[in-house]
């Protein structure tokens, strides 16, 4: 897992991808306190945004299944921490050309992707790269879980149990 990312100030976000224009019952009540809410992409339509965007403030990315390519890279800063939002990564060890000729623009202290399903939190070359896995319909035995980040810590919140073990065994299988 990832190291603590200081410079957030008490500020609380809520991370979440592949949706797919599905709002689990448990996501209101995950990101109730969050103050700002980060998707990585294949929203799957205007009312999954309408419905994040009650909960709390939002940055979001469209994916591959939102009618784009799925490369489409956005920026967040929050408190201290820069965010880039990315759809398809694809691997932290091994970015695409848009991410690397992002980062080489400006640097990121965390890369949010989502788009494989799986959940990954991991630090290559001092950048933390987080994949909360998907909120949305259940694909194989993946689990389905969001992510929140409080006080420099990130971690993945389960959004049923059979998704507890999921995520024990699915965590960080992109390297």
């Amino acid at each position: 897992m990832g190291e603590t990312i200081h410079g957030l100030g008490g500020v609380t976000i809520g991370i979440i991808s592949d949706t797919h224009g599905v709002i689990h019952p448990g996501v209101a009540e995950v990101f109730a306190n969050v103050d700002h809410i980060i998707h990585a992409g294949d929203v799957g339509g205007d009312d999954v945004i309408d419905a994040l965007r009650r909960i709390a403030p939002l940055t979001f990315v469209r994916g591959n299944n939102d009618d784009t390519s799925g490369f489409d890279v956005v920026r967040v800063t929050l408190g201290d921490v820069r965010f880039l939002v990315t759809h398809i990564l694809p691997r932290p060890s091994k970015p695409g050309k848009h991410v690397v000729r992002s980062l080489a623009k400006e640097k990121a202290d965390v890369v949010v992707f989502g788009h494989s399903h799986l959940p990954h939190d991991e630090v290559v070359d001092g950048i933390r790269f987080f994949n909360p896995a998907s909120a949305g319909p259940r694909r194989f035995d993946y689990p389905i879980s969001v992510g929140l980040f409080v006080d420099g810590e990130m971690q993945h919140v389960a959004l049923d149990e059979r998704s507890v073990h999921a995520l024990k065994t699915r965590m960080n299988q992109m390297r």
